[in-house]
């Protein structure tokens, strides 16, 4: 699916953005964070061979579970740049929260992090990670893209190419044990992080000859990657392997799955075989990564955009049956079908934010415990189609918008470790109402664009159109 912009002049990535239920009990769990006392000698300046750098010293450790709950991955343009006034109103909003924020090595803000082998670069990387601690975010980091020296760009050049058919190049088989080592380099210098992502999407792994991804390739980056990470600090936790769960509407019959299928379409059966290589051969996970959307490759909403998240609630429970306890975490999720331009403007924000809630409650329906929405930001506003908060690149940037409330109340409502429980609808109220409910908390979303009358967990209520009303028990 095409998903993903590349704004050349900006050397960097623009990304446009685009629960089983059990017996009633009472939400609990939610992971304390601490740091862990006394602070290790300060990086600036070197690297551990060193060579020098750019950035800030370490921070102190943490420790924390396998896994962190819903937040978002920084995409090219985010709050770490603009006015002070700006950049500080989002650390205030998101301060307190404890949400999530997921950022990529090379690409999406971040710039090449080893341009030439053994020095090293992560002024920008240091940027977005400083960002995510003075608002008071648990970090995660993925491991993705490779610099260039390691997939066939000139050795020793300290150039970069910001393609986006070279970025999405995977590093050569020769070159997976350097990957490896810079994942380690990372992890040394941001040793607050504590949750790591390998590779993004499979990005370079097709196996052109066969017609199929290179699975094989991937798990061996994967568990060389898993290893020296291990090796810094066996506590670190680490996942994969970022597969997206591409499905298939009915016009398409070539590897189409046959046991994975509903109204939503047909999961395609090369992305599952890559997922059972992965999970039979992996050296070990923490927690296991996903990606995708509810429409098909050909943008399909089927037989709705509401109905099509279903196809979130299939996969998640696909996964949780070949992994057991691990936790599911969805890397990004999509609900919405990108124009040719890779832009998502053609909903009302009423409506992107339903779907949008109807899409995460699937995903919570299916076990993930953790979900990343991508793009919080974008260059310019006000409007921001599809963002969290207003862009910064003003001083009255900032601000927070409609799917910001969604993503942090549902995060607030639902942690890790949420019970949720069973809510009775009316019968005639399921087609048009989504709800998930734990002992405290009832959400509903209205799926028509008109107010309904709903009965729900008892109680009768109006809503708006596109309304996602929260309910306490």
């Amino acid at each position: 699916m095409r998903r993903h912009g590349w704004d050349p002049g900006a050397r960097r990535w623009r990304l446009t953005a685009l629960l089983g239920v059990g017996a009633a009990a009472l939400a609990l769990v939610v992971t304390l964070i601490q740091l862990v006392p006394g602070s290790p000698p300060s990086t600036r300046g070197t690297s551990p061979d060193g060579d020098k750098v750019h950035g800030t010293p370490a921070t102190p450790p943490r420790t924390t579970r396998p896994d962190v709950g819903w937040g978002f991955t920084h995409t090219q343009y985010s709050a770490d740049e603009g006015p002070g006034s700006a950049t500080g109103r989002v650390e205030r909003l998101l301060s307190g929260t404890g949400l999530p924020q997921n950022q990529h090595i090379m690409g999406w803000g971040a710039g090449n992090p080893e341009p030439v082998e053994g020095r090293y670069d992560f002024e920008e990387m240091d940027r977005r990670i400083d960002f995510v601690r003075a608002s008071g975010g648990t970090p995660v980091v993925t491991l993705c893209c490779a610099p260039d020296w390691m997939k066939g760009g000139r050795a020793g050049a300290g150039t970069t190419d910001w393609s986006q058919s070279f970025l999405e190049t995977a590093p050569t088989r020769a070159h997976y044990k350097d990957f490896a080592a810079l994942a380690a380099t990372v992890a040394r210098r941001y040793p607050d992080v504590r949750h790591f992502i390998v590779w993004n999407e499979f990005k370079g792994f097709w196996n052109n000859s066969e017609g199929r991804w290179d699975y094989e390739g991937y798990t061996e980056l994967y568990n060389l990657v898993h290893r020296a990470l291990k090796q810094v600090d066996p506590q670190i936790k680490v996942g994969g392997p970022y597969l997206v769960m591409d499905s298939l509407g009915p016009r398409r019959k070539e590897n189409a799955s046959t046991a994975l299928r509903g109204s939503w379409g047909a999961m395609d059966q090369r992305v599952l075989d890559a997922f059972d290589y992965w999970n039979t051969h992996k050296a070990g996970a923490d927690f296991v990564v996903v990606d995708g959307s509810s429409y098909t490759k050909d943008d399909e909403l089927l037989p709705d955009e509401f109905a099509a998240t279903d196809k979130l609630t299939a996969v998640g429970e696909w996964v949780r049956r070949r992994t057991g306890d691990l936790p599911l975490w969805w890397a990004e999720y999509y609900v919405e079908p990108a124009d040719g331009n890779d832009d998502r403007k053609d909903w009302s924000e009423k409506h992107r934010v339903a779907v949008q809630a109807a899409g995460m409650i699937a995903m919570a329906k299916g076990g993930a415990s953790s979900g990343f929405y991508w793009n919080p930001e974008n260059k310019t506003g006000p409007d921001c189609p599809g963002c969290l908060w207003t862009p910064t690149d003003t001083s009255g940037g900032g601000r927070a918008l409609p799917l910001y409330d969604l993503v942090s109340r549902f995060a607030r409502e639902f942690p890790p470790g949420t019970t949720y429980a069973t809510v009775r609808v009316a019968e005639d109220d399921v087609p048009n109402v989504r709800v998930l409910a734990t002992g405290r908390t009832v959400l509903v979303v209205n799926t028509l664009d008109r107010p309904i009358s709903a009965l729900v967990d008892g109680r009768r209520f109006t809503m708006k159109g596109y309304e996602v009303k929260w309910l306490r028990r």
